[in-house]
């Protein structure tokens, strides 16, 4: 008996599926969309004279109308090895090495860590897509950017970065940030495979949050612009319900 119920649930299960596919595939619907994305990304302007090339993930809510209108909150954390500013050369001998609190050369890391966090506005031009659902897009907004040099002393024998003091050579920056996007969005006909990809622009007019350098000894008050461009390959996972012409999972 439990095995027929089992069976008769599965297909109701396909037929539903199969339902909701058919009215993907040649309608318009509202669809919140819950999604991850990756990036690679390329620095300019001030930030280039700082970062090299850097990698991006984050997260993403999205929510579109049935007129394909999109409104989205985006996360992303930013990550790489490439440092540009020597930002700790007060503390280098004469031969650029730093040595730590016994005399030895000091294992000392510099990174990169950034996050930024933005509220947008797009559209998708279903008219260039395989359903009334996909197409290409853009997306524009504005949000927060902040980014900082990571200094890690691995056995922590460094007395000028312990604690608190690193702080007097991170170059903490943060401001108000521009975004946009675009790119294609391919939402599919059965809910297995959904994804976007494209070209995403960040241009952030920051300024120091720490207001002054140990290895400079100077306050830093310049106003700074910090551009990142890069391509971006995201994950998504459409929720709806077909009786309220709404996406659930």
């Amino acid at each position: 008996m439990r095995y027929k119920i089992y069976i008769i649930l599965c297909l109701c299960f396909s037929l539903q599926l199969q339902t909701l596919a058919q009215s993907v595939k040649d309608s318009s619907f509202r669809i919140l969309m819950v999604g991850v994305h990756f990036s690679g990304q390329l620095p300019k302007y001030d930030l280039e004279k700082r970062f090299g090339p850097n990698l991006s993930a984050g997260a993403s809510f999205t929510w579109k109308t049935k007129r394909n209108l999109l409104f989205s909150v985006e996360g992303s954390y930013f990550f790489g090895n490439n440092v540009r500013e020597d930002v700790v050369s007060s503390i280098r001998n004469d031969k650029g090495q730093i040595t730590d609190n016994e005399g030895y050369p000091a294992d000392l890391r510099l990174t990169q860590r950034g996050w930024n966090i933005y509220s947008n506005v797009g559209y998708v031009i279903s008219k260039l897509g395989h359903n009334p659902n996909s197409g290409v897009f853009f997306t524009v907004g504005g949000g927060w950017m902040q980014h900082k040099v990571n200094l890690y002393d691995a056995n922590k024998k460094v007395a000028a970065v312990n604690g608190d003091l690193k702080k007097g050579y991170d170059r903490l920056t943060g401001g108000f940030a521009l975004t946009q996007f675009v790119g294609y969005k391919y939402i599919s006909n059965n809910r297995i495979a959904n994804c976007y990809f494209g070209f995403e622009f960040y241009e952030g007019f920051t300024q120091s949050l720490r207001g002054y350098n140990y290895d400079t000894g100077l306050a830093d008050t310049q106003k700074r612009f910090d551009m990142l461009i890069g391509f971006r390959f995201g994950w998504i996972l459409p929720l709806y319900k077909r009786t309220k012409d709404f996406y659930y999972n």
